[in-house]
């Protein structure tokens, strides 16, 4: 743009907060979002299991209910024990990736297609805010199903048993919190990545099911042909479900991990390579985000 008058002069006003500016995004998103009858319904839905939940949790400490319906024993049946929180783990986790693989292809795409990264570099915004600005829509959504719920379950089963279950079982609530950002963190960078480069939304959705569940089959071929355990490196699903089990059960698990996070008894690997290959594929993401977010593009 040509200047002819040299009057032009930067602004010496006063200026938002970083963390006002950083909110900008996740708030017209959340927004954009609400108006999918689809997205919403769905969102809602996710939180029966947790419902559920709470209402055996809560029926198994009321006697006169039990009497009620004739099932004193009911208590033998269902224990509220770390298989108990790992399967509402797992269950709400796969739910957070059926609600990442929609959402998440729509946050960046439409900005590189249309070209408004720029718009967005050119005012007092970073590219790691850009970033984080869109990783808090999955962030504050997927909390919402995942370790929001199971730590007040939690809260709930040491309400009606009593202090000492809660400091006995301590380990579940850190279990159910660190588990899920694990989760939430992959699934996150992996959207975003995804969407930064598969500009097209149906593709991309596709893509981030084809990354869990094709790379599963692949990864369980290559243990039947090889007779290896390595094939596990790329079922993601088999990763977390390990590090689930130790953040749950520490070195001597009893369990076999979480609803569709299974972890195959005899084929487990070493602890510090499920760690390195999670640290690996967020890296991937992040430097094919950094590869994308860029306030010019460069056509050869």
């Amino acid at each position: 743009m040509a200047v002819y008058k040299k009057t032009y002069r930067p602004y010496d006003g006063e200026m938002t907060s970083p963390l006002a500016r950083l909110l900008v995004i996740p708030r017209y998103a959340l927004d954009d979002l609400h108006r999918s009858k689809f997205l919403t319904t769905f969102f809602i839905c996710s939180f029966i299991y947790p419902l559920v939940c709470a209402l055996i949790i809560y029926v198994q400490h009321n006697a006169s209910v039990l009497r009620l319906f004739g099932a004193e024993n009911a208590q033998r049946l269902i224990s509220i024990n770390v298989t108990f929180f790992q399967a509402l783990l797992g269950w709400q986790s796969m739910l957070a990736l059926f609600l990442g693989a929609f959402i998440g292809p729509g946050l960046v795409s439409p900005d590189l297609a249309n070209n408004a990264l720029s718009l967005y570099l050119a005012r007092p915004f970073s590219r790691v805010e850009y970033v984080i600005g869109k990783m808090t829509v999955l962030l504050i959504l997927m909390s919402c199903m995942t370790w929001i719920p199971g730590v007040l379950l939690f809260g709930l089963q040491g309400y009606l048993e009593g202090w000492q279950w809660m400091v006995d079982n301590q380990r579940l609530a850190w279990g159910m919190f660190f588990g899920s950002w694990v989760w939430i963190l992959i699934l996150a960078l992996l959207a975003l990545a995804l969407s930064a480069w598969v500009k097209w939304k149906p593709a991309a959705g596709g893509l981030m099911f084809g990354l869990f569940f094709v790379a599963a089959g692949f990864g369980a071929t290559v243990n039947a042909v090889q007779r290896t355990k390595w094939g596990h490196l790329l079922q993601i699903s088999n990763i977390v479900g390990q590090v689930w089990v130790w953040l749950f059960e520490g070195n001597n698990p009893t369990t076999s991990g979480a609803i569709f996070f299974r972890v195959t008894q005899g084929e487990e690997l070493p602890l510090w390579c499920c760690w390195a290959a999670l640290a690996a594929l967020a890296g991937i993401c992040l430097y094919m985000l950094a590869r994308k977010i860029r306030g010019a593009e460069v056509v050869r």
